[in-house]
Parts: C-alpha cells; structure tokens; sequence
C-alpha cells in the first residue's frame, strides 16, 4: 500500500507539472492582465511553484508526514477540510449506486442463468454487453435529456436546488438531486456482476449434486435458494466490492455531468486549474477508498470461503 501511494503521487505530481496549464494563471483568472511579473513571482514564491520540481514534491511529502495536505490553490482552503465535505455528497451517491448495481447485477444474472438459452437470457447479455461498452458520461448526459429536459422528471444537475438556503433545503430535495446521477451509475455497473453471477450459476446448475436434487424433483426457485445462492452470492459479493475503483471513475464523470458537489467535480476542477495540493489530497483518498474496497473483498472471500484458510495453514 505504501509503494503504491508513492508511486501514485510522484507520477501524479509529474504528469500536472508537465501538463500545459499555467497554475498561476489558473490561479489568478480573469485578472492575469492587470498582474505584472513581479507579482506573478510572488505568488510562485507563495505557493512554491519558483522551486524545482522534485523539491516541490520532497516539500510537499515532508507536510503530508507531519498530517498536512496543504492548502487549495482553488478553493484558498485546506484540502483536508474539502474533501471531508465533498466526501459526504460522494459517499450518499457512490453507495447509493453501490447497493443498487449489485442488487439488480446478482438478480439479472440469477435469472440470465435460470432461463439460459432463452430470449431473456439473451436479452440480459444483450444489455449487459452494451453497457460495458457504455462511457459514463454519455449515459448521464442521456439521462439528463430525456428524464430532466425532455420529461421534466427531476432537475437539471446540481446536488440541492439553486437558489434555496443551507438550512431551507430538505432531504427530499437532496434525494432528487441524487436519483439521476445514481442511476446513471447504476445502471453502467450492473453488467460486471451480471455476467459473473450468471457464468457462475451455470456452472454450479451443471454439477453433479444439482443434477441429483433435480432429479429428486427440486425445481426453480427452490433448487436456486437450496443449491445456487450460497455458491453465487460470495463470488458476486467480492466482485462487487473489488469494483471501487470503477464506481469511483464513473462518479468522477457522473458527477462533472449533473454538476454533482462531490470528490469527482473537485478532481476535474483541480486537474483543470493546475491545483496540486488539491489534486494530490484526492489521489491519496481514492487510493486509500480503491485499497479498502479490494481488502474488503478478501477479508470477506478469508473469513466466508475456508480453503482460502486451509491453504494457508498448509
């Protein structure tokens, strides 16, 4: 964990020194006429942009050790502060997306897998297929169109109504928000755990046992719930949880599209405007937010599945 997040920062931190975006541009905005170069020098100073590049990064790992990650170029406050509160916004629509792609993933692929061969087996493969090769963006300005512009269904982006009070905003009005943007990504996250449950309950329909049960007579949904669930539903699980760093990219996208507050607009903004500490703060979090996920996803598969156990032991 630690070698990654190293090697994520330091190529991270090359790739916007070396991008074109002039940070102290990005910084200054519409004023960049009225700045001279002495001023300009100042703010490099200010910020250490005036020093090379890998004392800028050694300068910037010697605050992260002491638990600072700087402040914002953008926002002119600590990143640290930021992203705890884009984080809450990100977390209620990532884990709203969550349990639902999984949901509606393990029950497409239970029912592909029961009716295989059939035209709704094929239909679900159809649709899985297609949103594998789905971009995120494209759904959601899809979404936005017909289900906001065209129907009028819910608003127009945003995580709360515009021009409505912190304190006067409902949850209902937050639940509205949410509801594109979460089935957007739902509904593009549906076909990794679709197909995977699907293949594998195949599988275990195939086996000997499941042939013996139905020859005892053992049909449908009882044979599924006897001899299917237990075997299907841990692979998909695992799957679903070592999917973090997709729900985390489709969010980055999502979020840009219905201009959602989270950790993905903040993530474009700061790529955007050449804002390092910003941008750094946020590659250190979805590392750590990816990590938990896969770690999850073997503790799980460690404390569920016991040969994961035994072949330790041996």
């Amino acid at each position: 964990m630690l070698t990654l997040l190293v090697a994520i920062c330091l190529i991270s931190f090359l790739l916007i020194k070396n991008s074109p975006i002039d940070p102290i541009q990005a910084y200054i905005g519409a004023d960049m006429l009225k700045v001279g170069p002495e001023q300009r020098e100042k703010i490099a100073e200010y910020w250490g942009l005036n020093e090379p590049v890998m004392v800028q990064f050694l300068n910037w790992g010697s605050a992260l050790l002491q638990g600072d990650l700087g402040n914002s170029m953008t926002y002119r406050r600590p990143v640290a502060d930021i992203i705890g509160e884009r984080f809450l916004n990100s977390l209620v629509l990532m884990l709203t997306a969550w349990i639902l792609s999984g949901m509606i993933g393990f029950i497409m692929g239970v029912v592909s897998a029961m009716k295989k061969d059939t035209w709704i087996d094929r239909m679900i493969k159809w649709y899985c297929y297609t949103l594998a090769s789905t971009p995120t963006f494209w759904m959601g300005l899809l979404m936005l169109i017909v289900f906001a512009v065209w129907l009028g269904w819910f608003p127009i982006g945003l995580g709360v109504p515009a021009g409505v009070l912190a304190e006067d905003v409902t949850i209902a009005d937050r639940i509205e928000h949410l509801v594109l943007p979460a089935i957007t990504l739902s509904i593009i996250g549906v076909a990794n755990v679709a197909l995977h449950t699907r293949q594998k309950l195949i599988d275990v329909l195939s086996s000997d046992y499941v042939l013996f049960a139905r020859a005892r007579g053992e049909r449908g949904f009882t044979l599924f719930w006897r001899h299917g669930l237990r075997n299907v539903a841990l692979p998909a699980i695992t799957l679903q949880f070592a999917a973090f760093s997709e729900l985390f990219g489709g969010a980055v996208l999502a979020e840009q599209v219905f201009s959602y507050p989270g950790l993905g607009q903040a993530t474009v903004e700061a790529g955007l405007r050449g804002d390092v500490p910003l941008l750094l703060g946020l590659v250190i979090f979805s590392t750590f937010f990816v990590f938990a996920g896969n770690l999850i996803a073997d503790l799980i598969y460690y404390i569920v599945d016991p040969r994961t156990r035994e072949s330790r032991m041996l």
